[in-house]
């Protein structure tokens, strides 16, 4: 492990001092650091060009081994929309609050980078969704999480006709339809009561918002699948949400969804597995 990249964000105030402990401890290891120029001059209280570290812009992702992201799962999603495409493997290390996505506290940083630089880690390949719009153009249309189809100032239903694989499924009709990745069945999807998969599994989730039907329910299909979606509503435009990141589309529109060409390869320690991710996390099957 020669170079690494790093990402974080200006939220974390509390963080600061940690994270150049971080990027020295990497120093000292013989790691070459490169960090994200927005995060690195935030780090620096704007001296970045004058602290010592290589900075990058985001839409120029230098060459690493690993890329690493420190701060919660928006944090995380963010960087790997930036490195998933040249397949590098990304690390997370949470500084905010619940970070699912992540390996590991902050407070554990300079073990998992021990775990990292000794080998002691494996990468899960985890399905990405990519998404195109018939009318407008979605500038960042690969999710790790889901894509959401929601209603846009309007408290009128959604109309949401719906192809699975060139065949009709259905037209569900509510306040909106996530399609959601197993990394992101425990995000939006769980929160609307869609099920929970194993991240590493291969399959997409259709869990429809507030339906009109008692009939509609939460759908598991392979991941192979292209799902096609013409929206209707009385509004003049629906949102598109990509792992938070919302589009308005006009209404008519048609949206295809299917599995990116290449994956996130997400960086877990070997003690990490998804038993204890859900218990620790998700506190499951906890009674308070």
């Amino acid at each position: 492990m020669n170079e690494i990249i790093i990402f974080g964000n200006a939220y974390q105030h509390d963080g600061v001092q940690q994270v150049i402990a971080l990027l020295e401890y990497l120093r000292s290891k013989g790691v070459k650091v490169a960090v994200e120029r927005d995060y690195l001059d935030y780090l620096t209280h704007g001296q970045g060009n004058n602290s010592g570290w290589k900075s990058f812009a985001p839409e120029e992702v230098p060459h690493a081994d690993m890329a690493l992201s420190l701060g919660g799962d928006g944090t995380f999603l963010e960087a790997v929309m930036w490195v998933s495409r040249q397949g590098m493997p990304i690390l997370g290390i949470n500084m905010g609050h619940l970070g699912y996505l992540t390996a590991g506290r902050v407070d554990e940083a300079s073990q998992i980078i021990d775990d990292v630089l000794e080998g002691r880690y494996r990468i899960e390949e985890r399905t990405m969704l990519q998404v195109t719009c018939d009318q407008v153009e979605i500038s960042h249309p690969w999710a790790l999480n889901e894509v959401a189809i929601l209603r846009h100032d309007t408290s009128s239903m959604l109309d949401m006709q719906t192809r699975l694989r060139s065949h009709e499924l259905t037209t569900y009709r509510g306040d909106g339809l996530i399609v959601s990745t197993p990394t992101g069945s425990t995000a939006y999807n769980l929160s609307v009561g869609g099920p929970v998969l194993e991240p590493t599994t291969s399959c997409l989730v259709l869990s429809p918002i507030s339906p009109h039907s008692l009939t509609m329910r939460p759908l598991v299909v392979r991941d192979d699948s292209e799902i096609v979606v013409r929206t209707h509503s009385r509004a003049d435009h629906y949102e598109v949400s990509i792992d938070g990141e919302v589009t308005l589309c006009p209404t008519g529109s048609t949206l295809t969804i299917a599995r990116a060409p290449y994956c996130a390869r997400v960086v877990q320690r070997q003690s990490n597995n998804f038993a204890s991710t859900l218990r620790q996390k998700l506190l499951w099957g906890v009674n308070r």
